[in-house]
C-alpha cells in the first residue's frame, strides 16, 4: 500500500531534476511512496532525465499549466493517503526529509505540513535574509482554535516543500480561481475549516531563485493583491507584524552590510527590499490603479480573464 504520493511539477528543470529525484530516492522512509511528475512542455532534457527513475510521468501542453489546477491534477494521479508537493528545482537536504514531513500526520487534526527552505549556495543576500525571517529553526503548529501570535506567518504556506492529507484535499482542493499563490489560498481554506497546519523545520530542502529588484516588485505586487483578495490583510495582527518584519529586515541588512564593508551589496539589498515594499503597497491598493497598469505590474498575469476578481 502506498503511504504517500510525491507530486513534482516541472518545466525545463534539466539542471535540477536529477539532484531532486536522487535525493527523493535516497530517503530513509518507513513506508512505501510513489512519485508522480507532471511536465508542462519542457524543451530541455527534463523528461529524459526523469525517465531514468521509477516514476510516473504525465506531460501536458504549456498552455494547459495553471498553478492550482495542475497541482490538483497531479494530486489526482496518486493514491497515497498523504500528498507531498516538491518543486522540481528543490532538493531535499537530508535523507529523513520525507519521514519528518509525513510524521506530523500522526495527529489526526493536522491537515497540512510544510518544511523549511534553505537558500542554495549561490543565492542572493535577499533570499538569505528572507528565508531567515520566514523559515526558522522552531517547529510551529498553527491552530485555528487558538491562533498563534505569529501575525502574517499564520497563513504562510509553500508548495515548494509541503504535504497534504488526501482526505482533506478531497474536500478542500486548491482553489482554481487563483492563478498563483495557490498555496496561500489553500492554507486560508484549510485553517478556516478548522484543520491545523504544521511548519516542520526538520524537513528542509535547498531551494531559491535569483530575483532582480524589478521581478521582486512585480512578485510582491501579486502577493499584496492576494493578501487583499483573501481577506488576510484585514486579519488581526497581519499588518503590524508584516510592517515590523520589513523594518527588522531593513535594519538587519544595514547592520550586516556595513560591518562587512560592502556598500554596493548594501545598496543592492536595500534596493530589493524597497522594491518588495513598493510592490506590496501597490498590490494592497490595486483598486485605485487602472487595469492597464495592474496588468503591467502583475508578474503572474492575475488580471487576465478576471481571475480572483
Amino acid at each position: 500500500m502506498v503511504e504517500c504520493s510525491i507530486s513534482i511539477l516541472t518545466k525545463n528543470e534539466g539542471l535540477n531534476i536529477e539532484a531532486c529525484l536522487e535525493a527523493v530516492f535516497s530517503q530513509k522512509f518507513v513506508g512505501k511512496f510513489e512519485v508522480v511528475l507532471v511536465d508542462s512542455g519542457s524543451t530541455d532534457e527534463t523528461v529524459e532525465i526523469a525517465r531514468r527513475f521509477p516514476i510516473r510521468i504525465q506531460q501536458i501542453r504549456p498552455e494547459e499549466f495553471h498553478h492550482a489546477r495542475t497541482r490538483n491534477f497531479a494530486a489526482s494521479l496518486g493514491s497515497g493517503a498523504i500528498i507531498v508537493n516538491l518543486s522540481g528545482d528543490a532538493v531535499p537536504a537530508s535523507d529523513t526529509w520525507l519521514q519528518e514531513l509525513v510524521a506530523n500526520f500522526e495527529d489526526p487534526s493536522v491537515g497540512a505540513v510544510y518544511g523549511r527552505q534553505l537558500p542554495k549556495s549561490a543565492s542572493t543576500t535577499e533570499r538569505h535574509d528572507t528565508y531567515d525571517a520566514i523559515y526558522g529553526e522552531q517547529r510551529i503548529v498553527k491552530d485555528p482554535a487558538n491562533r498563534n501570535e505569529i501575525g502574517f506567518r499564520f497563513y504562510h504556506f509553500s508548495d515548494v516543500n509541503s504535504a497534504l492529507r488526501r482526505s482533506m484535499w478531497e474536500s478542500i482542493p486548491y482553489p482554481e480561481n487563483f492563478k498563483t499563490f495557490e498555496d496561500l489560498a489553500i492554507a486560508k481554506s484549510i485553517l478556516d475549516a478548522g484543520w491545523k497546519i504544521v511548519y516542520e523545520p526538520k524537513a528542509p530542502v535547498f531551494h531559491s531563485h535569483h530575483y532582480t529588484a524589478k521581478q521582486l516588485l512585480k512578485r510582491y505586487f501579486d502577493i499584496g493583491h492576494t493578501l487583499k483578495a483573501l481577506g488576510i490583510w484585514e486579519e488581526s495582527g497581519t499588518r503590524s507584524s508584516l510592517l515590523r518584519g520589513l523594518g527588522n529586515l531593513l535594519s538587519k541588512q544595514v547592520s550586516c552590510r556595513k560591518s562587512a564593508g560592502a556598500p554596493d551589496t548594501l545598496l543592492t539589498s536595500l534596493g530589493r527590499s524597497l522594491a518588495k515594499s513598493i510592490g506590496m503597497l501597490l498590490g494592497l491598493n490595486e483598486r485605485f490603479l487602472p487595469l492597464a497598469l495592474k496588468r503591467h505590474l502583475s508578474s503572474y498575469r492575475v488580471y487576465d480573464n478576471n481571475l480572483t476578481r
